[in-house]
């Protein structure tokens, strides 16, 4: 027969400190005037005996929920799971719970789950999707962060991927490898990320006293998409690109494909870029891409941070980029 563990109990966690129940309770309620060595050390006594906190009790003492929701048009989960794991690193030290919300980008979705966090007295809501076009401000009287997806109200707190800083980078580290005729390949027109992106490639090798090969290709974020681009660039001439910036990493994948198919060498003759960094596409590729880390991690923590100050009062308003990575692989330097 098992034998129940002994629950631990804030006079355990007292007795273990060195200090009163009092202090014990204020520093796992974080609550009242406590050193923070005092805080810190009750804390990690409580862990090392197994404490486990009552929620309950905690929300009905104090009137709070220690709850927050994250709202989501991006059924797939690409971009709104990592942004949602980012803000969870944050919030978890204030043993904050978050509970996900998918809307499908339908309205009706969207004001149901509003109407749901509302009445579980969700204390805010980071407002996500998988474009980055800015989007209408929610409806409904709690604080919230826009992230990825920024709110078109300036009076708002939102946080955003530097898009044309991640394309610039790209576009550096080509010439840096002294690429020069460098061709675009992206998603659709309509889409803010396609434009902005093939913007970016063609400022940037303005800037650098170089002209882009061609227009850029826009037509979908897909491997298809990217395998007819490249058919087209490799139909176009005896001039062919040196180098392929690609919009999306699935884009990318497409494109390596069919160039290796037409027995192009990847990257002597041409190298080729992707962004995302995602990495089912970029470790499936052959080479492995060379791509750019938006950091949607970073974005879903810094879209905590401000969220936990506006719970607190204290407001933020305007948009906040966050810098982005380059990720160097097999695709523009060679197998090393």
């Amino acid at each position: 027969m098992v034998t129940p563990r002994k629950r631990i109990t804030v006079i355990d966690i007292a007795r273990e400190a060195g200090v009163s129940p009092a202090t014990v309770s204020k520093a796992l309620n974080d609550t009242g005037q406590l050193r923070e060595a005092t805080r810190q050390k009750v804390r990690e006594t409580a862990e090392r005996l197994g404490f486990v906190f009552d929620g309950v009790g905690r929300s009905l003492a104090s009137g709070r929920t220690y709850s927050v929701a994250v709202l989501t048009g991006d059924a797939i989960g690409r971009f709104s799971i990592p942004i949602m794991l980012g803000a969870e690193n944050a919030l978890a030290a204030g043993k904050m719970l978050v509970f996900l919300c998918d809307s499908r980008d339908d309205p009706l979705r969207e004001q149901h789950y509003l109407r749901n966090v509302l009445e579980r007295r969700a204390e805010g809501v980071i407002v996500t999707g998988r474009r980055t076009e800015p989007r209408h401000p929610i409806d409904a009287a709690l604080p919230a962060v826009y992230a990825y997806a920024p709110s078109d109200d300036p009076a708002d707190s939102s946080v955003v991927a530097d898009e044309a800083e991640g394309m610039r980078l790209i576009v550096d580290h080509l010439l840096a490898l002294g690429r020069e005729r460098i061709a675009h390949i992206t998603g659709p027109v309509s889409h803010l990320s396609a434009r902005l992106r093939a913007d970016a490639v063609a400022q940037r090798l303005t800037e650098r006293g170089l002209e882009p090969h061609g227009a850029p290709l826009f037509g979908e974020w897909s491997e298809a998409w990217g395998r007819a681009a490249a058919e087209a660039l490799l139909e176009h001439g005896a001039r062919m690109p040196d180098a392929i910036t690609c919009g999306s990493d699935q884009i990318a994948r497409g494109v390596t494909e069919r160039l290796r198919e037409r027995g192009v060498r990847i990257p002597s003759d041409i190298a080729v870029t992707g962004y995302d960094d995602w990495d089912v596409m970029v470790s499936g590729s052959r080479p492995t891409l060379t791509t750019v880390d938006p950091k949607l991690g970073q974005i879903g923590r810094r879209a905590a941070e401000l969220l936990l100050d506006k719970i607190a009062g204290r407001e933020h308003s305007g948009v906040e980029r966050v810098p982005p990575r380059l990720v160097s692989r097999a695709s523009t330097l060679g197998e090393l």
